[in-house]
This record gives C-alpha cells, sequence and structure tokens, in this order.
C-alpha cells in the first residue's frame, strides 16, 4: 500500500507551505510551494487543496508562514493575522474548519503579543504543528469508531472524498476503510464520481485503491440501482459543517443519496471530526452554501465543453442533509444520532 502525502506542510524554513496539488490528481503526484497570501487564496479556492479538515490545517500553515514572513511582533503582528486570516476564510463560506482553525492562530497570535518576532512565528509554528498532530489522532479515533459500524468485507458506497488528502491521515469517511486495510480486512467500494469535479473517480478512487480496496468507480445516478440490488451495505460520507441540530451540509449530490439510502434501507453515516459540529448554526436553513463558477458544469474538468454556448447554469457546491436521513454521526468521541431536533453527545446508539 502506498501512502497518501500530507495534503500540506510547512517548509523547513517555516516560511511557505508545501501542498499537494490535488487538481492533478490522479494522474500527477505533485506538489507546490506558497509563499503569498494571494496564492495560499487561490489554491483554497481553486481546490488545490480541499476537504474540510485540509482546508482548516491549510489555512493553519500559511498563517504560520505568513507570520513567519511578517518579521511582525506585538499588536502590529495580531492586525496582520487578523487581516490575513479574514482574507483566506474568505475563499470559501461553508466549511466551518477553514474559519476555526484560522481563528485558533489568531488567538495564538494575540497570546504572543508580547513576544519578540522570531519567538511569536515560532509559537505560531508550533502551534499550526499540533493542529496538524490533533487531527491525526481525531481521524484514528474517528477510524476506530466507524469500524464498530463497518465490518469486515463490507460493500460500501462513498460519495466525494473524505480519504487522507482531505484530512490529515486516514481522513474520515474513509478512515474506517483505510485503518481495517492495516489490520488485514477486506472492503469494496463502490465510489460515486462526483459531478462536476469528480473528486470522487480522482480522488476517493486513487486513494482506495492505494490502500488494497477493491475499488469500483460509478456514475452518480448510478446510486439508486446499486442499493436496489442489494449491492451496498452502508452509505460513507464525510461533512464540511455539522448545525447543532444535525443536519450536515456535504458536497453536492450527498442529499440525493442519504434520501435513496433511506428509501432502500441502506445506512446513512456521516464521519466528521467534533471541530467539524457548529453549535452557533441552529440548523441546515443557517448554513451558506458556496455558489460556484458555472463553467465546472460547462466543461468536462475544464477541458472539453460539454454544453451549448449561452446557457445558464445552477452550481452549489454543497448540499444539507436533514438530520432524520442520517443514520449516525462518527466523531473522535464515539457514535452518534440527531434526535428531538439538537445534536447531542449523549445520544449514543
Amino acid at each position: 500500500m502506498m501512502d497518501t502525502p500530507p495534503s500540506s506542510r510547512l517548509t523547513e524554513d517555516g516560511a511557505g507551505v508545501v501542498l499537494v496539488d490535488q487538481t492533478l490528481l490522479p494522474g500527477t503526484l505533485s506538489c507546490i510551494t506558497l509563499y503569498t497570501p494571494e496564492a495560499m487564496r487561490e489554491a483554497i479556492c481553486s481546490l488545490r487543496v480541499r476537504g474540510a479538515p485540509a482546508i482548516g490545517l491549510f489555512a493553519a500553515n500559511c498563517l504560520a508562514a505568513l507570520a513567519k514572513g511578517s518579521g511582525l511582533a506585538g499588536k502590529a503582528l495580531v492586525g496582520f493575522m487578523e487581516r490575513q486570516a479574514a482574507y483566506l476564510t474568505s475563499a470559501r463560506p461553508t466549511a466551518y474548519n477553514l474559519f476555526l482553525q484560522a481563528d485558533r492562530m489568531v488567538k495564538k497570535a494575540r497570546a504572543c503579543a508580547g513576544l519578540p518576532a522570531d519567538d511569536a512565528a515560532e509559537s505560531l509554528k508550533r502551534e499550526a504543528l499540533r493542529l496538524w498532530d490533533e487531527d491525526v489522532s481525531l481521524c484514528r479515533a474517528i477510524a476506530e469508531n466507524g469500524l464498530t459500524l463497518i465490518k469486515n468485507g463490507a460493500s460500501v458506497l462513498t460519495y466525494c472524498n473524505a480519504g487522507p488528502l482531505a484530512t490529515s491521515r486516514y481522513g474520515t469517511a474513509l478512515g474506517p476503510l483505510m485503518l481495517g486495510r492495516e489490520r488485514g480486512m477486506a472492503f469494496s467500494a463502490f465510489c460515486c464520481e462526483t459531478r462536476p469535479l469528480l473528486q470522487g473517480a480522482r480522488l476517493t478512487a486513487w486513494e482506495l485503491q492505494n490502500a488494497g480496496v477493491n475499488v469500483t468507480v460509478v456514475c452518480d445516478n448510478m446510486a439508486a440501482s446499486l442499493m436496489a440490488a442489494g449491492k451496498i451495505d452502508a452509505c460513507l460520507v464525510g461533512c464540511d459543517r455539522v448545525a447543532d441540530n444535525g443536519d450536515a451540509a456535504n458536497k453536492i449530490g450527498t442529499l440525493g443519496v442519504a434520501v435513496l439510502a433511506r428509501h432502500f434501507g441502506v445506512p446513512f453515516y456521516v464521519f466528521c471530526p467534533s471541530t467539524t459540529i457548529d453549535p452557533a448554526c441552529e440548523s441546515g436553513r443557517d448554513i451558506v452554501i458556496e455558489q460556484r463558477d458555472g463553467g465546472e458544469i460547462g466543461t468536462l474538468y475544464f477541458q472539453k465543453r460539454m454544453t451549448p454556448e449561452g446557457v445558464g447554469y445552477y452550481n452549489p457546491a454543497f448540499d444539507v442533509t436533514p438530520a432524520e436521513l442520517i443514520t449516525a454521526i462518527i466523531t473522535e468521541k464515539g457514535v452518534f444520532r440527531p434526535v428531538e431536533g439538537s445534536f447531542s453527545h449523549d445520544t449514543l446508539l
């Protein structure tokens, strides 16, 4: 099995961020090094880095690198960090981890306001590394909890990508499969391609194949026929934000899979770290859904025109699955479900 490289990491001197360019996968595994806030924000907007936890960790790395390069200290550093955090988080409005991790770095900068510039930069670097290690632990625990539901030999349906590329290691929705493979377990996975940007076909299939999972890529509109034929034991998805009532926002099309799963009696599991749960967001109605360029629909991965010139496009990046369609939400803290309009870590299945 081939290990997936870290989605992002700081350079040796801490002044830049090395990033796996996910837009080039699966054909090319290539890294780029970023030093400017403009290049960092572009990487988020263009999905060179994607996946809610990975975006948050990337932002933390970026803010640590920008602090290092600024040479600032005290109030000047705090103001600089606040501006850069606001700039980076404006790239994508839906993923909660992006805002959470950027805010953690700003709070760390405030705590370092009394330090010389070099010491403050070093402290921010250590904080970014700590957040990365924290996510690795979270993903491992999510995988362990998921393996209580996903048994050896299971056949699962995946949607979008929630593997190591979207996190730090193991992934969220793919975590049980990755950890299970390390233990010699066998799984089959039907990966929905995930239009319009094919994250399932390009990224999930690549990660699972490298892990030794039996992978079959299917078009998104084939999910119903698979469930009707009894070929799916469970649906596994990640998410970008969970509201207080358990509604979950994930890649556009996830809601359709959840509706199908409920109709055919297939368990529908949402995997995420507890850092993806936004207690200030009352329900899915309050989640801001990112609208993306229609060119993503009009061309096949920006390479070949697929639609007539002049037509309109509707291209939301996410949809919201209501809590009542979710069998369970799996976090590092356990296996839970929304009940009576609220999400509670006391509601063990």
